[in-house]
């Protein structure tokens, strides 16, 4: 049985990986990269700097990740498209050398991260380890030096997708969305409510703004687009927070 150790890397600065994660990259046999595209050749960059840092002597094998086919359904396009990559993971341990085999994931395995439901599909054939890192969430109220809650508040994580079909949450004082690449925050009603919202979080890009959502929004939205388009990709999220005062 191979084992499988997950180890998160943080968002994107090597500094954000933990002592238990350099030793686990030092302890592999095989670190599986992936690769998404020409436009993101830094996000293996940064991984191959860790494992740099690191110390890791592991064989390094890439692997191709698959394109999700966006006429499906959304359920059914994820089902699908998690079927592919557990599909380029058993093909790229093809001949790998026996050992732990390690994949650095992007933030902390276990928050809006697929991995793990992506190794259940490998039910018998792996043993599952996971090694924590340093969330967005972490990175984002860090980088503002704000609090995660208010006194005894209610903070509710979810969608961009959710945000915008179901409005502001029942009962939350403080919304921190993720996994939004359409800027959500538009499609609620502003008043009384800040936001604080980041991209590249930890990197050196990093790119900050906040204040009151209705004068802070647009402001957002083009400096996303403009960091979008200078990188070829971008990785966000943000926190909403309701005015205490009421």
């Amino acid at each position: 049985m191979t084992e499988l150790w997950l180890v998160g890397i943080g968002t994107g600065n090597p500094d954000h990986l933990t002592l238990q994660g350099q030793r686990a990259l030092r302890e592999a046999a095989t670190v599986l990269i992936p690769r998404k595209g020409a436009a993101k050749e830094d996000l293996a960059e940064v991984r191959h700097e860790i494992l740099r840092r690191a110390g890791a002597e592991a064989q390094v094998v890439p692997f191709d990740m698959p394109v999700r086919d966006e006429n499906l359904p959304y359920q059914e396009r994820v089902a699908r498209w998690h079927d592919a990559i557990a599909d380029r993971w058993i093909a790229a341990l093809d001949g790998a050398p026996e050992g732990p085999v390690a994949l650095l994931v992007w933030g902390d395995p276990g928050l809006y991260d697929s991995t793990l439901r992506i190794a259940e599909r490998l039910s018998g054939e792996v043993k599952v380890k996971v090694f924590p890192g340093v969330t967005a969430l972490q990175a984002l109220t860090a980088a503002h030096a704000i609090p995660f809650n208010t006194v005894n508040g209610a903070v509710m994580v979810t969608t961009g997708r959710r945000l915008r079909d179901h409005g502001w949450p029942a009962g939350a004082e403080t919304v921190v969305v993720m996994l939004d690449g359409e800027c959500s925050f538009q499609q609620i009603d502003p008043k009384g409510i800040s936001i604080w919202w980041g991209g590249f979080l930890g990197m050196p890009e990093q790119v900050l703004e906040a204040g009151p959502l209705a004068e802070t929004s647009a402001r957002i939205v083009a400096t996303r687009a403009e960091a979008r388009a200078r990188h070829g990709w971008i990785m966000d999220t943000y926190l909403m927070r309701k005015d205490e005062r009421g």
